[in-house]
């Protein structure tokens, strides 16, 4: 009897011991739970579900989002805090920009003067602030994200890296760059499912700005948009958003995209709103048949000119693929385009909301990123 006493409390040691060194979960630690910064404040969003902003009395502040990792805005690390955060210094400029969405919220706030590197080249950027910053020099072109010009950007002093979330294919980059003192951030406003989510990131860049009540400012207005059309229903107008490969494939966007969500905002329907979201991809790859048989009769065509390059005429539009020509609203001429900057200006997504009502409603009014072709 005393044996099997003692052989269970060997067993019971083992279990415990073996739980401890293979990492077994641990109480989660609370990032924004510093010593001697006292309880920090919760910011409120409107719509946006991928980030948190906590803030403390000292000035600092703590940005989480939703994929677990944490960034503090502070110009130094406070004794104890975690290696899992990453420090971010107050207002930094001689920021290395690789992820092409965020360069419209720092335009929106004026501080384009804030980024010095670009991972993308100037003809790239259809931000024309963006573009033209580069063109006179003071934004250098400094590698892909992906092959970023380690040896210019510590040369220069390059203070943070703002990411999309295509660097987590290549973690290498982001070590390399902490290693070089250089703080790195993810961008994750892409994951937003409401579109004015989206938009509501411009307060996490005001945050690291050091202008918080800017953000707000800039935000309200895009939100004025979409309150002035908080009553539209989704009407019998139905659409369809898509280009064309090069390969000729059609892709156009499933039910939860905010693209979809848009057009229902604006008083139309997206004739491929049946397509549910089976997995994280918001686009949806068709072939022609498939696509023409659902699309055929929609009342007005949004072609995608952001991805595939601008088109001028439904002539050219055709030539892309002859089934189109048999498409009703290519016989009545009711064929829009995107303009090229729709994906890299999230801050004008309350505009563009209004543009998509002026073609659903017909009113005749004049539309920024969308325009019509014959």
């Amino acid at each position: 009897m005393i044996k099997k006493i003692i052989s269970c409390l060997l067993v019971t040691v083992v279990i415990a011991n073996l739980c401890c060194c293979s990492g077994a979960p641990a109480a989660a630690v609370d990032p924004t739970v510093i010593d001697g910064y006292g309880e920090p404040v919760k910011t409120v969003n409107a719509y946006a579900e991928c980030f948190t902003i906590y803030e403390y009395n000292n000035g600092d502040a703590m940005i989480t989002t939703n994929d677990g990792k944490a960034y503090l805005i502070s110009d130094s690390a406070p004794a104890g805090l975690s290696a899992d955060v990453t420090v971010i210094p107050h207002s930094p400029d001689l920021i290395y920009m690789a992820a092409s969405a965020v360069m419209c919220f720092y335009d929106a706030m004026d501080r384009i003067s804030d980024i010095r590197f670009s991972a993308i080249a100037a003809d790239d950027w259809y931000i024309e602030n963006a573009r033209e910053a580069m063109e006179n020099g003071d934004i250098v072109y400094a590698g892909k994200y992906r092959e970023p010009d380690y040896e210019l950007l510590l040369s220069q002093g390059c203070r943070l890296s703002i990411q999309s979330t295509m660097s987590e294919h290549v973690p290498k980059v982001s070590e390399k760059l902490n290693e070089l003192g250089i703080p790195v951030f993810v961008d994750r406003s892409s994951y937003e499912p409401h579109p004015l989510g989206r938009c509501e990131w411009i307060k996490v860049y005001a945050r690291i700005a050091g202008c918080p009540e800017l953000g707000d400012k800039l935000f309200d207005e895009q939100k004025k948009h979409f309150d002035e059309l908080d009553n539209v229903q989704s009407g019998d107008t139905t659409a369809v958003f898509f280009y064309i490969t090069s390969s000729g494939r059609i892709v156009t966007r499933k039910a939860g995209d905010y693209i979809t969500k848009m057009i229902q905002m604006a008083g139309g329907r997206n004739v491929f709103d049946f397509i549910g979201d089976d997995n994280a991809l918001s686009a949806v790859t068709l072939e022609p048949e498939q696509f023409c048989l659902h699309a055929k009769d929609a009342d007005i065509i949004i072609y995608n000119c952001n991805i595939s390059g601008e088109i001028h005429s439904i002539a050219e539009l055709t030539a892309k693929n002859e089934l189109l020509k048999e498409f009703r609203a290519v016989k009545n001429g009711n064929v829009w385009c995107t303009g090229r900057s729709v994906y890299q200006d999230i801050m004008k997504t309350g505009d563009i909301l209004t543009d998509l009502h002026t073609v659903f409603a017909d009113t005749g009014e004049e539309t920024t990123y969308l325009y019509k072709i014959s």
